[in-house]
């Protein structure tokens, strides 16, 4: 299902995805068979519902030509994990992003391209096709606007963080103008970004809250403004970053305006069992109830990531066998080993091995001993439900959460040179729900509570390239400025269109 930009233009999304019932959230689906050309299809209110959840889907992807999950490759860039895996050829676009050996024709860049240029072309077609379906309202169709172009945005802000130089595309195009589309400038792509997300907070039918058990996972208010503020903060554009996230965080400490709050409980984020919880904005889901089995490639809705980032070949109580990738740096160790936070992230295999004779572990490739502890693969959430177990974990991801948004609003803050004692306080909040004291607020500061508190998140590598900190922390594994900011453009893409390669590529 995965379409490059020039390709996806001639046929509607096969296998459209609908949601089934039973305290199911919004991205528990399963596929209904059958395929249905773009012209034919979006007649009807129960249509165009179909093509919102389409539109999200890509959200979860985790396979492509490769494994592709995009929280894991970003923590392989960062200098919190290295590639791991059974050995160096075992994942090789991990290792090459590991190691800033990508190349044109080697590297994650072909699955990650795909997977946000689809869910743009989804969005588009969404958006131009509510007009006239007879069985539509006005406010259904306003949400599911502002639900498109929220996610258009999304896909848009990964894309130009990850490759800086992309087409903008906003509409369908005719499939004789696909090669023929130059690269926008990035000011540009951010312009449209901000449009996006400004016209869905406008948007009175976008609401505020949605009801977790049958609509988790789709976008609120909140969501928006978050996201908006961190488009904000990549443009450094303080004040109204600051602003943004004032809103969504309100009083630190407290509850905001949203329902936001901090959980007493670190540890309880991240629990499969509590999902979108009180400080989580936007959530990725992934379930279990698809039951997915090696069949599924490409449309699995189980959390891959947690099967690959568990020790391989393990016997011992707790977790499940994994494949051994993103294993934990010692940089990352050392920096958090005497914090409240270590044990919710970082498994200690190496001391749970050593204690009792019998237990063991493969130690794979790039290997510490040390591996990440959020999404590992724990005996208790292994499903049970039916198809492969290991392919349907129902670990989710927080994209943004409300600990990350403080911090956020501490920076513009700090930037801006204004209201510092609400940036002291939104750190303060931060530390305090894990039995920290106070330090005083700075970009230092705030940029180390970041690593401690969203370590192996996947934000790592994007925060140390926007705050100028990438060749301190990764020019020891290869990192080179003006260069490892970015990927290059998929040598796909570059075969007979106007596109121009990234520099140093």
């Amino acid at each position: 299902m995965k379409k490059s930009y020039k390709n996806y233009i001639a046929l509607f999304i096969a296998a459209i995805t609908i949601l089934i019932a039973c305290k199911k959230t919004f991205l528990d689906v399963q596929p209904v068979g059958g395929t249905a050309l773009e012209v034919s299809y979006y007649k009807t209110a129960a249509e165009v519902f179909n093509g919102v959840v389409a539109a999200y889907d890509p959200l979860g992807s985790q396979t492509g030509s490769t494994y592709s999950d995009k929280v894991g490759l970003l923590n392989t860039a960062s200098d919190d994990c290295a590639a791991g895996g059974g050995s160096a050829t075992d994942q090789v676009s991990w290792v090459v992003w590991d190691n800033f050996t990508v190349s044109v024709g080697q590297g994650p860049q072909g699955d990650l391209w795909g997977r946000n240029y689809t869910g743009i072309y989804r969005a588009n077609l969404l958006l131009s096709k509510m007009d006239g379906v007879a069985d539509l309202t006005a406010a259904t169709k306003g949400r599911y606007t502002a639900e498109a172009k929220f996610l258009r945005a999304y896909y848009y802000f990964d894309l130009v963080r990850l490759f800086k130089n992309i087409p903008l595309i906003t509409a369908s195009i005719p499939t004789t103008d696909i090669y023929n589309i130059p690269q926008a400038k990035p000011e540009e792509v951010y312009a449209q970004i901000e449009k996006d997300l400004s016209d869905a907070i406008a948007e009175v039918n976008l609401p505020n809250t949605v009801p977790v058990a049958n609509e988790g996972g789709r976008v609120t208010k909140g969501a928006a403004k978050a996201l908006l503020g961190k488009v904000y903060l990549y443009e450094e554009k303080w004040a109204s970053a600051a602003q943004q996230f004032a809103d969504v965080n309100g009083t630190p400490g407290g509850t905001s305006t949203y329902g936001y709050k901090l959980l007493p409980n670190f540890g309880d984020i991240f629990k499969p069992t509590n999902k979108f919880n009180s400080e989580s904005i936007f959530e990725i889901v992934h379930t279990s109830q698809a039951r997915r089995d090696w069949g599924g490639w490409g449309i699995f809705e189980g959390n891959l990531l947690v099967l690959m980032v568990g020790p391989r070949n393990y016997t011992g109580p707790i977790y499940v066998t994994g494949w051994g990738f993103d294993p934990l740096t010692m940089s990352l160790v050392n920096a958090i080993k005497t914090d409240p936070r270590y044990p919710y992230t970082v498994a200690n295999i190496d001391s749970i091995v050593n204690a009792v004779p019998g237990r063991a572990y493969e130690k794979g490739y790039q290997n510490t001993g040390y591996f990440i502890e959020k999404y590992a693969p724990k005996s208790q959430y292994r499903s049970s439900l039916g198809g492969v177990a290991d392919l349907n974990y129902p670990n989710d991801y927080i994209e943004i959460r409300l600990a990350d948004t403080y911090l956020m609003e501490a920076e513009a803050l700090v930037h801006a040179g204004t209201n510092t004692s609400r940036a002291q306080a939104l750190l303060d909040a931060v530390r305090a729900r894990v039995g920290l004291g106070s330090v005083p607020v700075s970009l230092p500061t705030i940029y180390n509570e970041r690593r401690l508190e969203l370590a192996t998140e996947g934000h790592r590598f994007f925060d140390l390239v926007r705050t100028g900190q990438a060749v301190a922390a990764l020019g020891s594994t290869g990192f080179t400025a003006g260069k490892n900011e970015v990927l290059p453009i998929p040598l796909g893409e570059l075969n007979n269109t106007k596109l121009v390669q990234n520099p140093g590529y």
